[in-house]
């Protein structure tokens, strides 16, 4: 293999890199400003033909890193049918749906077709896509094959294969489905592997399936935990839809004396900065889109407290040094652990304590464990305040405006006006109809609303799988091998326990379980609870409400090469 490439310089962009117009289009409609340095130091060996081995972590933005090359090959509506043009395997149902959005995304103006595979799909709708062909299928290793074997997706035409957290396939039993998927591809087509890491499963993968790779290492910059400034760190487990309201309500809550909110793309910059005006915010945008000029004056309405808030990308937020700056807002998990100290690192400076908020998708819970693990501090997840506790707030300040005049004493001039109505009415309701009065100015244009914020509860850790044996009684399964109980925490969820026919004697392991449910039936490898294995059977702990699901998913599956019956536990 080749010696590891260098990063390309910093000051790359993505027009420079190669890409087609209607590519580089899409980018900055989209708002992206430059490449990450994993996409920075890929996309021009991938441009150019050659196969490329890239080790990156999750959210350091691989998946343009290797879309935009593929897209950038692919002949739209080139394929026959039953066909397609590139193959992306990925480990989950969640990252199938991603990156399949992701690709359509970028490739829209180019009228690229994209199908994402992944178990628990209706197969109907899957037969009729495929059978036009498709121009790039995202799909996991276990649905993938499914489809082979089907003769209804056929590789034949592939001239681009993407192996998307390698890593993880392997760690979920996916190992036979990644050669049996790969010996049935061409032997002239270009292939990209990305994983977390290099374990010798992944490098003996590349060895045999890679041709002379262009390796790529995206190095984590150190991070030293004494680097860290004085901030209270605390996340919010929020659906996207709830996203702005959940942001208007810790304001409220919070009260900030300058905030940074940060978003990944100027789109978002702007879109958030309309909402946040228009309930009542003194918000203003900044982004790589704006001229200098521009950008001067935001930041020096900010210092000078002719603004509330800033909504900024990371590019244009870069070197920011605001004194009274108490709060940084992560509207978005930060794509890498790295982002999210340079950003919160606007605040608590000199001393000075400040706060660090981030709204944190169900999906995203990964990318916030990254930068626990780099940083070395643990992220408090808390509640969305409720309605209860805004109001108890804005009486909270209401009252401190209260005492601060009174302690004052600058109100002289108006006693003749509590006098004359001191005849009329009590001097209770008087005081009280006031601060109704500085309530609702206070309010004025500020939204209100008080929308009903779901709570999420957040998710669980991802678990150890474990595997061997450990003296069970004949027939019987041994003590639980993973899962909420093993840990000692009560799931979050009713669940249900699945018996399947295959156990020890059919060399079934955990992660073939976890790997089967997850890439089959689309449940979140976080959320299968306890594993038994027996000698004949094995026992699955998963949530209730997916437990038919998941039997159905897994009849049109094999473990182990075979099919297998599976039902809900009768003991």
């Amino acid at each position: 293999m080749k010696a590891p490439q260098p990063p390309a310089p910093v000051e790359a962009t993505f027009d420079s890199l190669g890409l087609k117009p209607a590519l580089v289009e899409a980018l900055s409609a989209l708002g992206y400003e430059e490449p990450t340095p994993i996409q920075a130091a890929a996309l021009p060996p991938l441009l150019a033909g050659k196969d490329l081995l890239g080790i990156a972590a999750t959210g350091t933005g691989k998946t343009a890193a290797f879309a935009l090359p593929l897209l950038n090959h692919v002949e739209p509506g080139a394929c026959r049918p039953n066909t397609t043009s590139a193959l992306v395997l990925v480990p989950t149902r969640e990252l199938a749906m991603q990156v399949s959005e992701a690709i359509h995304r970028y490739g829209q103006k180019l009228g690229i077709s994209v199908l994402p595979l992944y178990g628990g799909q209706v197969i109907g709708q899957q037969l009729r896509v495929l059978k036009r062909g498709v121009d790039v299928v995202v799909a996991t290793p276990g649905r993938a094959l499914d489809h082979l074997r089907r003769g209804t997706l056929q590789l034949d035409d592939v001239r681009v294969v993407v192996l998307d957290e390698a890593d993880e396939m392997l760690d979920m039993g996916f190992a036979e489905d990644l050669e049996a998927i790969l010996s049935g591809t061409p032997e002239d087509r270009q292939t990209a592997l990305f994983s977390a890491t290099l374990p010798p499963r992944i490098a003996s993968i590349a060895e045999r399936h890679l041709h002379e790779p262009v390796r790529v290492k995206i190095a984590r910059e150190k991070v030293e935990q004494g680097e860290i400034p004085r901030v209270r760190q605390t996340a919010y487990v929020v659906p996207r839809a709830f996203k702005i309201a959940t942001l208007g309500r810790l304001l409220d809550v919070e009260s900030p004396t300058a905030a940074i909110i940060f978003c990944r793309t100027r789109t978002e910059v702007d879109d958030l900065t309309v909402s946040l005006n228009g309930r009542g915010w003194r918000a203003h945008a900044l982004h790589g889109g704006m001229t200098q000029e521009q950008r001067d004056r935001v930041i020096k309405q900010l210092k000078s407290q002719g603004t509330d808030l800033l909504v900024a990308t990371d590019v244009a937020a870069r070197g920011l040094d605001i004194p009274r700056l108490s709060h940084v807002v992560n509207f978005d998990v930060p794509n890498a652990p790295e982002a999210y100290v340079h950003r919160i690192g606007r605040t608590g400076r000199a001393g000075r304590e400040g706060v660090a908020i981030t709204l944190v998708e169900p999906r995203e819970h990964r990318l916030l464990r990254n930068i626990e693990r780099v940083t070395g501090q643990r992220i408090e997840v808390s509640t969305v305040p409720t309605v209860a506790d805004m109001r108890e707030k804005r009486q909270e300040m209401l009252r401190a405006s209260l005492r601060e005049t009174l302690v004052a004493g600058e109100y002289e001039s108006l006693r003749n006006v509590v006098e004359s109505l001191a005849s009329e009415f009590d001097a209770m309701d008087i005081a009280a109809a006031a601060v109704k009065l500085l309530h609702e100015a206070q309010d004025e244009g500020r939204d209100t609303e008080e929308t009903e914020i779901p709570v999420v509860a957040p998710p669980q850790e991802r678990r150890e799988r474990t595997g061997g044996k450990f003296g069970a009684p004949p027939g019987r399964p041994g003590r639980p091998e993973r899962g909420p109980k093993a840990r000692g925490g009560p799931p979050t969820w009713d669940v249900t326990r699945l018996w399947i026919g295959a156990g020890r004697h059919a060399g079934v392991r955990p992660a073939d379980l976890v790997g089967a449910i997850a890439g089959e039936a689309g449940v979140e490898s976080s959320k299968i609870g306890a594993i038994q294995i027996g000698d004949a059977f094995s026992l699955v702990e998963v949530p209730e409400s997916d437990a038919n699901r998941i039997i159905a998913a897994l009849k049109n599956a094999t473990l182990r090469g075979k099919k297998v019956l599976v039902r809900k536990d009768r003991s």
